[in-house]
């Protein structure tokens, strides 16, 4: 902190005296519990790890996945919310779009996820304004991390990944709330990326054609939301190219069961009437 005196013989203060005052001049002030000290406070009461007596449940439980191949990167996830055991929504969209050739994924806190990437949208914004180019994907998972890492130990609960295209090509990187950050060719993240690794263990390869890129993601979310119940509702896709990203039509896992299933037959109750054994 410095202090000097300008031409009216009034103080100025020049520099920031704290991470609070640069988040209020920034315009992102993140509210904290007011005690003495937050983060053991968020630690005691919060739900991290399902606990069953915890005062704050946080909506968690998810599968999401990408991969890159020789066409872009397909990004899949699921779109069911728990808080605890309960279902809290089957219509969450956890794939953030940053800009036309960004993505982000959710995993973990649905709120922290969504609120430190859209504050990452317009820092990308911002980066775009001031440089007159597009931000790498590289330098969008770098902001995101040093973000989340001001309040490290503070109960966030966030596990992304930024998925995007720009000057040197497809990139795809793993950013969490611990302070993480992993590039490779393919992640996925959630209670159900067990499940979703088994799959793409099996059927990854980079050359893979588009239409097997797409049957791969789909085919790893819906065996994961099968095995894991905190994971369900629909398969949300997308596909990143050079040209930017495209969504791709959503999917019931419901649906999904009797494609992956042709054996299993649906019928009807005048089809396949109840019968009782008799004693």
């Amino acid at each position: 902190q410095l202090t000097k005196q300008d031409a009216s013989g009034h103080s100025v203060r020049h520099g920031l005296d704290s991470e609070g005052e640069q988040a209020r001049i920034s315009g992102l002030n993140f509210e904290l519990a007011s005690v003495n000290n937050p983060a053991s406070f968020t630690q005691k009461y919060t739900d991290v790890k399902s606990e069953k007596d915890a005062l704050l449940k946080i909506a968690h439980g998810t599968t999401t996945l990408a991969f890159k191949f020789k066409g872009g990167i397909i990004v899949a996830t699921d779109s069911r919310a728990t808080a605890g055991n309960v279902i809290a929504s089957q219509t969450v969209k956890k794939v953030i779009e940053i800009n036309p050739y960004l993505l982000g994924t959710m995993a973990g806190g649905a709120a922290d996820c969504q609120y430190w990437e859209r504050v990452l949208g317009m820092q990308c914004r911002l980066h775009e304004l001031r440089h007159k180019k597009r931000i790498s994907v590289a330098a969008a998972s770098k902001i995101l991390v040093n973000l989340v890492l001001q309040y490290n130990g503070m109960g966030l609960s966030m596990g992304t990944m930024i998925a995007g295209w720009d000057e040197k090509g497809p990139g795809l990187f793993y950013v969490d709330s611990e302070g993480q950050r992993l590039e490779n060719a393919l992640f996925s993240v959630g209670s159900g990326s067990t499940f979703a690794y088994g799959v793409l263990d099996t059927g990854y390869r980079y050359d893979l054609e588009p239409e097997e890129a797409i049957d791969l993601g789909r085919r790893a979310i819906f065996h994961a939301t099968h095995r894991d119940a905190f994971s369900g509702g629909v398969v949300r896709l997308y596909w990143v190219k050079e040209d930017g990203w495209v969504a791709l039509p959503l999917e019931d896992v419901s649906e999904l069961y009797y494609q992956y299933h042709p054996e299993v037959k649906t019928t009807t109750a005048t089809e396949s009437p109840l019968t009782f054994a008799q004693a």
